[in-house]
């Protein structure tokens, strides 16, 4: 699909780097840009009881208001001077559902950038990923420090495992896929059986985007005792790739937090845009 609305995430504590990158995108494209300011409520100490009686604690929250409104101040000000429409609104939800605004916000976009600022964040790099993945049924992109990211890219690597999540992130990215010069589908260690990648891995997704005038080549790694996650980091670098496109989370948010996997790897370290449906 056409990106024609991008939404991107700051906060109080934030510099302007992320905003500036996301308006390039937006140039790029001749999209609009819609703006969250968004800060967290500092939890009261000692209960909700605690909370009703505590000078400190209303102390502390007229504090942060008065950040939220400096904060959506200066973006409101770097917006005014920017050549592209634009949009800014604010929140200051409780912690526990933080992700819910933000993927509440997120259903009015294409797609939400998650900017070198963001992922250097703890814990609402968290909640943007969360509201962005499970709470709005849009992708994001994901740029890492020092990428040159474009929505408009040459050179793409989809990380293709036949899954559901794989699936949204291709037909969400189809405009790109089809603007691209080339296109590589990467298996990593393809299962050649009906219920993964069919008797020819690859074959299938290679058809399909196809059809959509996709200039498409197919790969089929091997791991090599290697994660997968460094093996596509690895031949993204190889290949010169400008994007990469994958599905996001097709195990349990949980069983990724205890034991590790594919998203939460590269959403730790991207190495390169990552654009990630789900």
């Amino acid at each position: 699909m056409a990106f024609k609305t991008l939404l991107t995430v700051t906060g109080p504590d934030h510099a302007d780097d992320d905003l500036r990158l996301a308006t390039g995108l937006c140039e790029e494209l001749n999209a609009h840009l819609s703006v969250l300011v968004l800060l967290m409520a500092a939890p009261p100490s000692g209960g909700e009881y605690a909370a009703v009686v505590s000078p400190a604690w209303l102390a502390e929250r007229e504090a942060e208001m008065e950040m939220l409104k400096r904060r959506a101040s200066a973006v409101s000000k770097l917006l005014s001077e920017s050549r592209v429409s634009a949009d800014l609104a604010t929140d200051y939800p409780e912690q526990s559902w933080a992700d819910e605004v933000i993927g509440r916000r997120a259903r009015y976009a294409d797609l939400t950038i998650v900017g070198p600022e963001m992922l250097a964040s703890h814990l609402l790099k968290e909640k943007v990923v969360a509201g962005g993945l499970f709470s709005s049924g849009k992708p994001i992109l994901l740029v890492p420090q020092g990428a040159r990211p474009t929505l408009k890219p040459k050179r793409v690597l989809v990380a293709w495992d036949a899954g559901l999540e794989a699936t949204r992130a291709v037909r969400e990215s189809l405009d790109m896929l089809s603007g691209a010069d080339e296109v590589r589908v990467v298996m990593i260690d393809p299962v050649e059986d009906e219920r993964h990648h069919g008797d020819e891995p690859g074959a299938d997704v290679a058809a399909y985007l196809a059809r959509h005038g996709v200039k498409v080549t197919v790969e089929r790694l091997p791991s090599a005792d290697h994660s997968i996650a460094d093996v596509l980091r690895q031949h993204a670098v190889d290949t010169g790739a400008e994007l990469m496109v994958m599905g996001g989370y097709g195990h349990s948010r949980l069983r990724e937090r205890i034991f590790g996997g594919v998203t939460k790897s590269m959403i730790e370290d991207p190495g390169l845009p990552i654009l990630m449906a789900r």
